[in-house]
């Protein structure tokens, strides 16, 4: 039975603030608006003791800067913010050396390769984020990535009996309001399981579905996940328990980012790192491209054993030649043939016997003499 999938696409997987990008995402949005990045940021990490404080027991702190970001559009702060704004602020964005241009040459490489044409592989990128789809979608990698994954608002109001006819369109708004998805740094495991799985190709396969390996659009194996730091550990975790490769990079001249990447190397968490720069004979540029062809490679094994082992020898014609004849077998002796060579059998038995007991006293006597002159 065919599969739904193929299983040929090889998938880099990106985090983006600080792997594809220098810093954050939202330092454009504080300049447009005149805000003092530094203050939001510790406001923020200030949140999570302000909510324990104030009734929860417990605070996922990845999002408490998107909850920060709708009560400064509420305090006019951020007037107008918008999903249309946001995506505008996206092409502010300053990428690392030779990005975007290393996400077209990897998948190139692969593609103009007559052998790994043939076997119909291909490269994908995915970028999966806690950051804002928005900005990511008006960036300049936008082109070359298959699917984003990443935190969006909602630009509406929902009060209770929203849901009847046409009342929805009493409440429009020309500004973000609520969170309408969001991505934590547990979740992105989730979205690693929707490209595995297809989910975002073919909607109706759920994400929790259980789709045998064999069948699942991006085996693990065929998947490399790209992040900065430890808030990518459960992402990195899961990929590497799958059998796919973990890599990790730091900022140019930043020492506490080398050595908090390097420890994660020694402890395990990721096959290798290096800077964040992806230009050409860079030592990121040369371990994913080396990296996404040896996977290619061995998808073409693969492929080429599955099909010797389906393919069956082909039917040859027969000979037209006489075939040599065979001599008849000897017919089985009869118990009445079998007599006769029995008793030729037994005289000649008899007669060696005889011979030998006339033989006997002629050797007596030769050893008389020998007796008497001991």
């Amino acid at each position: 039975m065919a599969g739904p999938f193929s299983q040929t696409v090889i998938a880099l997987v990106w985090d983006f603030d600080k792997t594809l990008i220098r810093g954050n995402m939202q330092t454009p949005l504080f300049e447009r608006y005149g805000v003092d990045e530094r203050t939001f940021w510790s406001e923020v990490d200030a949140l999570a003791d302000f909510y324990l404080a104030h009734g929860v027991r417990r605070v996922n702190e990845d999002g408490l800067y998107l909850n920060h970001i709708l009560e400064y559009v509420r305090a006019g702060r951020f007037e107008g913010l918008s999903n249309a704004v946001l995506t505008e602020l996206g092409a502010e964005l300053t990428f690392h050396p030779g990005i975007p241009e290393f996400l077209a040459t990897v998948r190139a490489t692969i593609e103009n390769d007559p052998a790994f044409a043939h076997a119909d592989i291909t490269v994908e990128h995915y970028v999966v984020s806690t950051g804002l789809r928005p900005m990511i979608e008006g960036s300049a990698v936008r082109p070359y990535i298959e699917d984003v994954w990443a935190c969006e608002f909602v630009e509406a109001s929902h009060p209770p009996g929203f849901a009847r006819p046409r009342q929805g369109e009493l409440f429009p708004s020309r500004q973000i309001t609520a969170l309408g998805y969001q991505i934590d740094n547990t979740s992105k495991t989730r979205a690693l399981f929707e490209i595995n799985k297809g989910t975002n190709k073919r909607p109706e396969i759920h994400v929790n579905s259980a789709i045998p390996h064999e069948l699942r659009r991006v085996p693990f194996e065929q998947m490399i996940y790209i992040a900065d730091g430890p808030s990518d550990v459960p992402a990195w975790s899961v990929v590497r328990s799958e059998g796919g490769l973990a890599f990790g990079v730091y900022q140019h001249g930043s020492q506490a980012q080398f050595e908090q990447i390097s420890a994660l190397q020694r402890d395990g968490r990721i096959h290798a790192f290096a800077e964040a720069d992806y230009r050409p004979d860079s030592t990121a540029f040369l371990w994913l491209t080396t990296e996404v062809r040896r996977i290619a490679e061995r998808i073409v094994e693969d492929r080429e054993l599955a099909v010797r082992r389906a393919v069956r020898s082909a039917p040859r014609h027969v000979s037209d030649e006489p075939a040599v004849p065979m001599e008849p077998p000897a017919p089985p002796v009869t118990p009445a043939e079998a007599a006769p060579a029995r008793s030729r059998a037994d005289a000649i038995r008899d007669a060696v016997r005889r011979s030998l007991d006339d033989e006997a006293p002629r050797v007596d006597a030769a050893m008389e003499p020998l007796d008497s002159e001991r």
